[in-house]
């Protein structure tokens, strides 16, 4: 029997693509001459703070994009500052330690056209521990220690629409209705696609009350729900469809294989390292949701249009 020949893709729009990448080495892209660099006086008794929020997270995105200390992050921005002729102070380094924790990232997104599809998965990511190769050369001194990090991704735009950080000891499941919640409500949802871990009857009536429809394989050893409520409904067809066409055929007609792109999305979040650097719970949620804020800035400056040829 001969061997079929492997699929090839072409990418669509190399030359605004190629422009993309060469933005995104840019120090002066990141930088808004329009923001508000200093906090303005809030009227309340106290001392107020010097700069903004909008400026901690510029410093912040600098620290975690080129991971730098904190110290070294401080002389990378007012560099930056300088290059664009601008004459703005620089908070210290204990201002941007303490400001870390209190801070409420903000993060930018695009909307697409139509019903949002999400992907939904988790990841661990270190905080604590011997390196890999220190592991493997010497043996572990110390448990390594993993924080969660649960993402939900639209299909359309590439972009993370939520995202929740919690212990390694939290499951898949119980999040998801967190991760919907982040959704504004007059945004629609069409489908939420996810592993076996979210075949839940939680998940799928969170997703129901969204007006989504779940795209979750079930366990091959699967029983039907009682019927006695509509996610009970939903999931029983799921599993008849299974088990009369096959698994793979209701994979590739549901389009469960869109979560390898999310698996892309998962590498992207470890470039920036594969362990995060603060030790505080407030501050590593920050730290993740400063990576993901440049996760989706680097996307708005333009990703690769692929389709396949055979």
């Amino acid at each position: 029997m001969t061997k079929p020949a492997p699929a090839r893709y072409r990418t669509k729009n190399w030359k605004s693509y190629n422009e993309a990448l060469k933005r995104r080495g840019s120090l002066l892209v990141w930088l808004d001459r329009d923001m508000v660099w200093l906090a303005p006086r809030a009227g309340r008794p106290g001392r107020p703070p010097v700069f903004s929020d909008a400026a901690v997270q510029f410093c912040l995105m600098v620290k975690v994009l080129f991971g730098l200390p904190l110290r070294q992050t401080t002389g990378m921005v007012a560099s930056i500052l300088k290059l664009a002729d601008l004459d703005w102070p620089v908070p210290d380094f204990s201002t941007l330690s303490r400001r870390q924790g209190k801070i409420t990232v903000q993060i930018t997104n695009r909307r697409g056209p139509g019903p949002l599809n999400l992907l939904v998965d988790s990841t661990g990511i270190k905080f604590l521990g011997d390196g890999e190769w220190l592991a493997r050369k010497h043996g572990t001194h110390r448990r390594r220690q993993y924080r969660k990090v649960h993402l939900a991704m639209d299909t359309a735009t590439g972009d993370i629409r939520a995202v929740e950080f919690t212990s390694s000891r939290e499951g898949d499941s119980p999040v998801l209705p967190e991760l919907l919640d982040h959704i504004p409500p007059d945004e629609d949802i069409g489908t939420v696609t996810g592993d076996g871990a979210f075949d839940t009857r939680r998940c799928h009536t969170a997703i129901l009350d969204r007006g989504g429809t779940a795209i979750i394989p079930i366990s091959r050893n699967g029983r039907l729900w009682k019927e006695d409520c509509p996610a009970a409904r939903a999931r029983n067809d799921i599993l008849r469809a299974t088990k009369r066409f096959g698994r793979s055929t209701w994979k590739q007609w549901a389009g469960y294989h869109l979560r390898s792109r999310f698996e892309a999305k998962m590498r992207c979040l470890k470039s920036f390292g594969e362990r995060i650097a603060s030790r505080d719970p407030d501050r590593q949620t920050a730290e993740i949701h400063i990576r993901i804020a440049l996760m989706n800035r680097f996307n708005a400056l333009g990703t690769a249009e692929i389709e396949r040829v055979t």
